[in-house]
């Protein structure tokens, strides 16, 4: 395995076999891993809102749910993976701030998770595994040799889904 392929906020990125690609930060965005097991091509976007349709500046497509897994699967598609062969594993999506009164505009991390879930549905692509919510930061990392995605959290142990 070469460099680690890294992944930006709002963006996503393409990974072929054998390499493996990251993403740091996780907080209320989410990390969609999609994966074609037969030709092993990967990909992860980082996720920051649910739906383009409600910001007036929404040029970068790879910032929505919505949007941002389109693109991610069309250039997978384009590096050699099958559309209806995708799998995914999702992380993220934390509410990483307590406030006294909170309205369901605030929760975002809930917010991305339930869109990327109903994007993913519509695409046909199941959820094989998921480490969603709580109010903690995540890291992951996925590999196209084994599609194991790891999650790394300060003061968890990490874990494999």
């Amino acid at each position: 395995m070469n460099e680690m392929i890294k992944v930006g906020m709002a963006d996503y990125k393409v990974c072929p076999y054998p390499e493996a690609i990251t993403t740091l930060g996780l907080g209320s965005c989410v990390g969609i891993a999609l994966y074609d097991p037969v030709s092993r091509v990967a990909g992860l976007a980082h996720v920051m809102l649910p739906d383009s349709t409600k910001i007036s500046n929404n040029r970068n497509k790879a910032k929505f749910a919505d949007t941002g897994i389109t693109g991610l699967v069309e250039a997978m598609v384009e590096s050699g993976a099958v559309k209806r062969r995708l799998v995914a594993k999702i992380a993220g999506g934390a509410q990483m701030f307590a406030f006294s009164r909170q309205s369901d505009m605030m929760k975002i991390g809930l917010r991305n998770v339930e869109a990327t879930k109903m994007k993913l549905r519509e695409l046909g692509i199941a959820v094989l595994a998921e480490d969603i919510g709580d109010n903690y930061g995540r890291t992951i990392e996925f590999h196209s040799a084994s599609g194991e995605l790891k999650v790394k959290s300060v003061g968890r142990p990490p874990k494999s889904i």
